[in-house]
């Protein structure tokens, strides 16, 4: 029995240093069963305090409590790991019952000190469960610094997206605003903006998959609706006017998916790496032929008709729709247009105007959004 206790409390402890290992310190994004775990039992547990009917709003709420519970959580787990490990090693090499042995452990590894012994054999194990106490807390206090600062440079870029692409993001949005505006000059900063966040946050939220739930500080707001909005407004410019379409447009492009083919590996969702152009995507004829139509009213002045235009912009988005619309669904995401499905009630939010929450004026009515 004390055999198995050993060897049992060994497992425990490797299981725990690896998990830690892999969440905090090794700079590449592997996949930890514990993140991920926990991910999924915190926000189906977050799901079931929101009323059944509950649309977006509701659902919004109550996952802004996500990330903190999801630290919080990581941190005990960890914690609580550690003790079990400890408290099986200390049964197996003691003759200590298994109250004794889980109260030394409790007392080394919260450095309480209130549990001692005379046992010269045991002290090398106790002086290991005193010392990895702190350096889980040390490791969980500096690894916040880095979460909330790749958080930051995240959330300045959404943010300053609103005037461009409203709230929520939607790709066509983008080109109408500039050319309602004329400022369709700025786009190419725009694409170049996007193209440095893009690839800053395929390497921060493959490594840390924990930044994919925190959400933006609006309820409307979202890094990844934002990216595909950008993705979509650059594939429509290349689609519809290849022209004049500046060459960031293809670059931003590339970043972008590079970006969630990264996070995908790190989440371990399956995609095709090297997607025919002729593959379908579950975006529809109708609401493409519907945007631009909306962007020619606009002024947007097109090079190609809708129909000859669309399986271009279809061969630039079969390359990230399939992963853009998972993460979403798995973020719970703002519903908004041309982003997939949800797991919650309730149609796709078109963008709004940021001061009154009323949908613009004058725009030609489009049809509801299939997916």
């Amino acid at each position: 029995m004390e055999f198995l206790s050993g060897i049992a409390g060994a497992l425990v402890l490797a299981l725990v240093l690896s998990s830690v290992l892999r969440t905090l310190v090794v700079p590449r994004g592997l996949y930890s069963v514990l993140v991920f775990r926990l991910w999924w039992l915190l926000r189906r547990a977050l799901r079931l305090t929101t009323a059944p009917r509950g649309g977006y709003d509701a659902i919004d709420r109550k996952q802004t409590w996500l990330a903190p519970l999801m630290l919080i959580g990581m941190l005990v787990c960890w914690l609580v790991g550690a003790l079990v490990g400890y408290g099986l090693l200390l049964h197996a090499l003691s003759p200590l019952s298994w109250t004794t042995a889980f109260r030394e452990a409790g007392s080394s590894l919260f450095t309480l000190g209130f549990a001692s012994g005379a046992r010269l054999k045991l002290s090398v194990l106790d002086f290991m469960a005193a010392a990895t106490g702190p350096i889980l807390i040390a490791l969980q206090i500096a690894y916040l610094p880095t979460l909330y600062a790749a958080y930051n440079r995240r959330e300045l870029e959404v943010t300053l997206l609103l005037a461009r692409a409203g709230e929520p993001a939607w790709g066509p949005e983008i080109l109408a605003r500039q050319w309602l505006v004329d400022t369709e000059t700025a786009l190419p900063q725009l694409y170049r903006a996007w193209e440095r966040l893009a690839s800053d946050m395929g390497e921060s939220h493959s490594t840390y998959p924990v930044l994919l739930t925190f959400r933006s500080p609006r309820p409307y707001r979202s890094w990844l609706v934002g990216l595909v909005a950008v993705m979509d407004a650059a594939a429509l410019q290349l689609a519809l006017a290849p022209r004049s379409a500046p060459p960031e447009a293809r670059l931003v492009l590339r970043a972008g998916f590079t970006a969630l083919r990264d996070i995908a590996r790190a989440l371990r969702i399956p995609f095709d790496a090297d997607p025919s152009p002729q593959a379908p995507v579950r975006l529809s004829f109708a609401e493409f032929d519907a945007a631009a139509a909306m962007l020619e009213t606009a002024g947007f002045r097109s090079e190609r008709s809708p129909k000859e235009a669309w399986p271009h912009f279809r061969g630039w988005r079969v390359n990230y729709e399939a992963i853009a619309y998972e993460l979403c669904r798995r973020c719970d995401a703002v519903p908004a247009l041309w982003t997939g499905p949800r797991d919650f009630p309730g149609a796709p939010i078109p963008p709004l105007r940021p001061m009154d929450r009323r949908p613009p004026a004058g725009r030609p009515e489009l049809p509801p959004a299939e997916g």
